[in-house]
């Protein structure tokens, strides 16, 4: 009978230890894995202490329904109005398939948000014809390149905006709010 030769011992310890400390790492990394896991999960739905400590000092706000003893209810800090304006119709320059400049029209109905408590309120009513016709002054000068996308959208609303505080002289305009754009 032929003896199979044996390895070294050095060798026969080397092999066989690579799979258990592979192993071994693979179950403490799963351990380590599956308790993060569980914390989360046990801790998601509970607010962080900061949030406790900051709820416990600021006072609750006042139910909605309180009685205010006959006296009406207090008006809100920030007091939005809003004013619509006129349909506005232009012509705005498009450009053909052939690369001929023709004229579209560009229908807008718009309606501006203002904040009543900053100064300058006042000057919205008064001036609405001033501030119409610097969003048409502005609007003809619009190619249909211009209005394409939400971004079009988006710089159409702020130019807009930038315009009716310039009239107004004040910082009371707060929002373009766009009910209809349509381009034909």
């Amino acid at each position: 009978m032929a003896k199979k030769p044996q390895k070294p011992a050095k060798e026969a310890a080397a092999s066989g230890g690579k799979p258990i400390v592979l192993l071994a790492a693979i179950v403490g990394l799963s351990l380590v894995g599956a308790g993060g896991g569980y914390f989360l999960a046990t801790n998601l739905d509970k607010p962080d202490e900061a949030a406790q400590d900051h709820a416990a000092a600021t006072p609750a706000a006042a139910p909605a329904a309180e009685d205010h003893g006959g006296a009406p209810a207090p008006k809100p800090v920030n007091e939005m109005s809003v004013t619509p304006f006129k349909e506005i119709i232009v012509n705005i320059n498009a450009t053909t398939a052939t690369g001929r400049t023709t004229s579209r029209f560009m229908k807008l109905n718009v309606a501006l948000v203002y904040d009543e408590t900053l100064a300058g309120a006042e000057r919205i009513e008064e001036r609405r014809l001033f501030i119409r016709d610097s969003f048409q002054d502005y609007l003809r000068m619009l190619t249909e390149q211009d209005l394409r996308g939400s971004l079009g959208l988006v710089i159409v609303k702020q130019e807009l905006l930038h315009r009716a505080r310039t009239v107004t002289e004040s910082m009371s305009p707060q929002e373009i709010l766009v009910a209809d754009l349509i381009v034909q």
